[in-house]
Formats: C-alpha cells, structure tokens, sequence
C-alpha cells in the first residue's frame, strides 16, 4: 500500500491543503475556524488535557482550547467533481449568534480555489446538521435556492428518516438548507455505503446522528477516509472514549470511533478531518496504549 500525498497552495494569504490520493485529488476550502464551541462540545477537552498530549499542539489555541476548522473537501474522481459537505452558509437565521445571518466569503474561496459552484456534479453531506449543509442553499430574491444547480445532493436515507420530522438546535436548518433541495428535485437518498464513484464510497460510521458516514477513498493502492464528525477533534484519537455533548447518541459514537481507530491504525490510510484544523489529516497510529494522529 502506498502513502498519499499532500501539497499545499496559498488562497488569499491563507493555506490551502489538498491531498493526491491515487488518481483522486482532495483540495480543502475553509469557512471559519473557532475556538469558541470547545467548552460546549467536548467539556472533557480541558486546557491541562490538551497540553499534556504535545502532538496536538496545531490542533489548541494558545489558551489551550480546541481549534475547529469548517471547511468543505473537494473531491475529483473520474471526472467527476464531489463536494463533501457545505460548512454553515450565509443569511440562515441560527440561534448561535456567531452563525446567525452570517456574512462570510465561503463562495469567493471556492471560485478562487478553481470551483465554479456550477461545475458540482455531486454535493455529499455526511450527516444533516448545521455546520454540514449550509451551503447547500443559498438566499436568491427572498428563496432558498440550490446553491450547486447541476449537482445530484446524496443523504444515507437513515438520516434524512430521523431529521425530517426532527427539530434542530440551531434553526430551521431542514427547511432552509436541506428541504428546498428536495423541492428542486435534485435530492437522492442513498445506501450508507453507496459507491459514488469506483473510487469514493460511503462507509457508515453512527452515533453522532443516526445515519452519519464518512467517506472512502482508495485508487491506485491508495486510501483516504474523510471521518466527518465520527470525530470532531484529533483529542479524540486519544481518548475516544470522549463522545461529543451533540451526538446523538454518545455510547455509540464512542463504540463507532473505537472501531474506527482500531481499524485504521498503523495502516498507510490517510484520515481526512472534517474538522480538523491544519495540518487536517495525518495517519492513526498506535501511542501506548492509546492512538495519536501523525501527521
């Protein structure tokens, strides 16, 4: 098995990671990045925990705090161009206020990282809550419009079964983001471990909501997993143990991540964060008794 590639590019002063796994090409486009939902997250990721595990230096803020990046991960593969997740978007109305009517320039990030929004053939959300589909819509005179008119939108049916009846803490999440896609006619539910492409599948990894996946990539004897938030932070590769205070249900995202972490250690698979800060991926390896991320 061969190891993945990463190269790294400047998009408006900032840095822009993108990964060659096999033929696949994997380039990342950030919204924002905050250290302001750790505590509410995973309270048990204090400050004296984070500096006790040096590695996760690039990972905490200066205060000790959890860094978390949202950002979407773009996917070429046979020709195909694969969105995976949409980050928060603008105009939703969000009871975060830091979210709430949001003015960012996601969109002008992705065209100056090469990606119209109509060149999209596929937009792929791992799970339905705020952060993940977004910018799935966009506000067109005063109506929630597909914001990737050409793309087919995937959603595990397990998740759009619980979510559509289901409030959400944050907003009318559903009927903004997620609803009007389904109005347009470009929604399809899928299997949880529908194949995208010959080389980008869908792997179920449960817990953080009832149908979450994550999603695989192997070409050319290469592999890459984009975890989605099955992890939300590199502490968790410590100490998977420590489920999210947003999980759904939170013995079983604990039991999921374990499985994962034990599958995949010391194994040439690059892991992709979905929202890990930079470095953002990196291989899981055995730490003790324990795994870390090396990257």
């Amino acid at each position: 098995m061969q190891t993945s590639r990463a190269v790294s590019e400047q998009l408006g002063g900032e840095e822009m990671l993108k990964w060659q796994v096999g033929d696949v090409r994997i380039t990342q486009v950030v919204e924002l990045s905050t250290a302001s939902l750790g505590p509410y997250l995973l309270p048990q990721a204090t400050p004296e925990a984070m500096r006790a595990l040096p590695w996760l230096r690039p990972f905490i803020d200066s205060d000790g705090k959890i860094v978390l990046s949202m950002h979407s991960l773009i996917l070429e593969s046979q020709g195909q161009t694969i969105m995976v997740d949409t980050c928060i978007g603008n105009d939703k109305i969000r009871s975060y206020p830091r979210w709430n009517q949001m003015q960012g320039d996601y969109l002008e990030r992705l065209v100056a990282a090469g990606f119209e929004p109509d060149r999209f053939d596929t937009v792929l959300c791992t799970h339905m809550h705020v952060d993940h589909v977004g910018w799935n819509t966009r506000l067109v005179e005063g109506r929630w419009q597909p914001t990737f008119a050409n793309a087919r939108y995937l959603y595990a049916e397990e998740e759009w079964a619980y979510w559509k009846d289901e409030p959400q803490e944050y907003g009318p999440v559903v009927e903004d983001s997620v609803q009007p896609i389904f109005d347009a006619g470009l929604a399809d539910l899928v299997h949880a471990e529908h194949r995208v492409t010959d080389e980008i599948w869908l792997e179920p990894t449960p817990g953080h909501t009832p149908g979450h996946v994550s999603v695989h990539i192997a070409s050319r004897g290469e592999e890459a997993v984009i975890t989605g938030d099955m992890i939300h932070h590199p502490c968790q590769i410590a100490h998977a143990q420590w489920s999210s205070t947003a999980d759904w249900d939170q013995q079983m995202s604990a039991d999921t991540r374990g499985e994962f972490l034990a599958r995949y250690a010391d194994r040439p698979v690059l892991i992709i964060g979905t929202h890990f800060a930079a470095p953002t991926a990196g291989h899981i390896v055995t730490d003790g008794d324990h795994f870390r991320l090396d990257y």
